[in-house]
């Protein structure tokens, strides 16, 4: 009989805050809540309990911590992963991430091509390519949308856009084979199968040095409006 795998997955890189506790990669418990006018700070800590209690499980239960890797937030990422590894360390257990985007693809089925899209302001968002197997077709990257945007995939066959950046995507893609998805935000229910799947292979991050994937440098604006380097 397989050994019970229980692991903890977040999710804080949109205004989504998702956590999950799964058992050998099925839902156990899930508390998120998508809005503007909370920060994760407060509310990680209490899903956290709230899907332990649930799962009528303690943190002496987890094999291990998954993560949601970004891009995205750099607030939210940060919160997020600082919380991931220091249960890792307090608990000695393994840290897994899981991008961003994958979660994303993971949360429809299509027949055609899936193109997760995040808000990166102005009319730029974080995008990457899955075919109808959820895999990789075109790694992560920044993109300023235009009318011609992702045409190699919208020419071959239907493609599906979900993401916190369909709103804007959907006002300049306007190709008959693009179809868009409202209201989708990446989600520590979709992580539950990919964690586990990482967690048989052993694929773990190094606690200690791992850092999220921010993809393009954090940049404040100053009073005497020079862009600083964080």
């Amino acid at each position: 009989m397989q050994n019970p795998t229980y692991i903890l997955n977040l999710e804080t890189s949109t205004k989504n805050c998702s956590v999950s506790i799964s058992l050998n990669g099925k839902v156990l418990a899930l508390k998120e809540i998508c809005e503007t006018n909370f920060s994760h700070a407060e509310k990680l800590t209490p899903f956290i309990k709230d899907v332990l209690t649930e799962a009528k499980l303690t943190l002496k239960n987890l094999s291990a911590i998954a993560i949601g890797k970004g891009p995205g937030s750099f607030t939210g990422l940060r919160i997020g992963v600082s919380s991931a590894k220091g249960l890792c360390f307090g608990l000695d257990i393994p840290l897994i991430s899981i991008p961003t985007m994958e979660i994303l693809a993971n949360a429809t089925t299509v027949n055609g091509y899936i193109i997760p899209v995040l808000d990166a302001r102005r009319q730029e968002v974080y995008t990457a390519v899955f075919n109808k197997n959820k895999k990789i077709v075109k790694e992560t990257f920044n993109h300023v949308l235009e009318e011609n945007s992702f045409s190699e995939y919208l020419d071959k066959d239907e493609v599906i856009f979900l993401g916190d950046g369909v709103t804007k995507t959907k006002e300049i893609i306007k190709h008959k084979n693009a179809i868009f998805l409202d209201d989708f935000h990446p989600s520590a229910k979709e992580m539950c199968k990919l964690a586990f799947e990482k967690f048989k292979n052993k694929d773990f991050e190094d606690v200690a040095y791992f850092e999220p994937f921010y993809l393009k440098d954090f940049y404040v604006t100053p009073s005497k409006k020079q862009k600083v380097l964080l």
